[in-house]
C-alpha cells in the first residue's frame, strides 16, 4: 500500500482533455450543487432539462444536497456503526465539502479511501482539493466503471484488500446501461473485496415521478455525453440480491436511516432509490 496522504491520479487516462462542448454529469451536478467547476453548455442542459423535474431547478437542488447529505450519513454509518477503514468510491464526481474521506476520517482518522472517476474535469480538481489526515491515506485513480479489475489492480496501491472494503456506488450506476451488464460489473467488484464487505449506491428512479423524470432525462440525454438509465425499485434490488441488507433495505433516500433532527420527507420526496448491503461470509457446501 502506498504512503498514508493524497495519492496524485493514476491510470492511463490521467488526466485528459476536458471537452467544453459537451455537457459532462459530474460539471451539471457540480452546478446543481452551486460549485464553480461547470461552463455555460452544462448550466444550459441542466436549466432545460431540469425544468421538467418536480418543482423545477430549485427541486432538483435540493434533491442534489439531500443526495450529498445521504452519502454522509452513510459513510458515518459505515465508519462508526459497521467499523469500515477502507472506502472505494466509485464515481466520485468533482470533489466537495464533506467528501467520503474527511467524513470518515473525522470518526477514524486512520481510514484510506481510493477515488475513482474517468472525467478529466473530476481528475483536474482532484489532486487540489483531496486531503487526507496523516493516519489514513486519500488517493485517486483514473478509471471507468465498466472495468472493474482495472479498478482493483489500482486501488490494491493504496487498500488492503485481505480487510473489508465500503464500495460506495453514488449516482454511477444510472449511467450504466443494461448492455454493459451492470450485476456482473457489480458482481466482479464484489468478488474482489473480503466477506464483510459492503455496497453503498444510489440510483436515479424509474417509478417515482416516472412521467416527471422520463422527460427530464430525455432533454438531459440529447445535451450530455452520458446516457442516464432510470430503473424500478425491483431492478435496484436485484443489483443488490445476495446481500445482507442494512435496515431499512431498499428506499428512498430520504428514508434511508434520517437523522433524528431532520423533518419528514415532503411530498415530493426525492426520485432516487438507495441501498446498503454488507458481503455475506462463505456459507459451507
Amino acid at each position: 500500500m502506498s504512503d498514508s496522504g493524497l495519492g496524485a491520479p493514476t491510470g492511463a487516462d490521467a488526466p485528459g482533455e476536458i471537452d467544453t462542448s459537451v455537457a459532462h454529469v459530474a460539471r451539471v451536478y457540480d452546478y446543481l450543487l452551486g460549485g464553480t467547476a461547470n461552463f455555460p453548455v452544462d448550466r444550459a442542459a441542466a436549466e432545460r432539462a431540469y425544468a421538467a423535474w418536480p418543482g423545477g431547478l430549485d427541486g432538483v437542488r435540493a434533491d442534489v444536497r439531500a443526495h450529498r447529505a445521504l452519502l454522509g450519513r452513510v459513510v458515518r454509518y459505515l465508519t462508526a456503526e459497521a467499523g469500515i477503514r477502507q472506502f472505494l468510491d466509485i464515481g466520485t464526481g468533482i470533489p466537495k465539502e464533506n467528501n467520503t474521506h474527511e467524513v470518515a476520517q473525522q470518526i477514524a482518522p486512520e481510514a484510506r479511501i481510493v477515488y475513482v472517476d474517468n472525467d478529466p474535469s473530476v481528475l483536474a480538481h482532484a489532486h487540489q482539493l483531496l486531503t487526507s489526515t496523516p493516519e489514513g491515506a486519500s488517493a485517486y485513480i483514473s478509471g471507468d466503471l465498466r472495468d472493474p479489475a482495472a479498478i482493483l489492480a489500482q486501488a490494491a496501491g493504496t487498500l488492503d484488500f485481505g480487510q473489508p472494503i465500503a464500495i460506495m456506488l453514488f449516482g454511477v450506476l444510472h449511467l450504466v446501461p443494461d448492455s454493459a451488464q451492470p450485476a456482473a460489473i457489480l458482481a466482479r467488484l464484489l468478488g474482489g473485496v473480503t466477506p464483510g464487505s459492503y455496497l453503498a449506491l444510489s440510483h436515479l428512479a424509474r417509478d417515482v415521478h416516472s412521467d416527471a423524470l422520463s422527460e427530464t432525462f430525455d432533454r438531459l440525454n440529447q445535451q450530455m455525453s452520458e446516457s442516464v438509465v432510470l430503473r424500478s425499485r425491483d431492478e435496484v434490488a436485484a443489483l443488490v440480491d445476495g446481500l445482507e441488507l442494512v435496515d431499512p433495505g431498499v428506499v428512498q433516500m430520504p428514508d434511508w436511516r434520517p437523522d433524528p433532527d431532520s423533518g419528514p420527507a415532503g411530498p415530493e420526496s426525492s426520485p432516487m432509490w438507495c441501498a446498503v448491503g454488507r458481503k455475506p461470509a462463505k456459507t459451507a457446501e
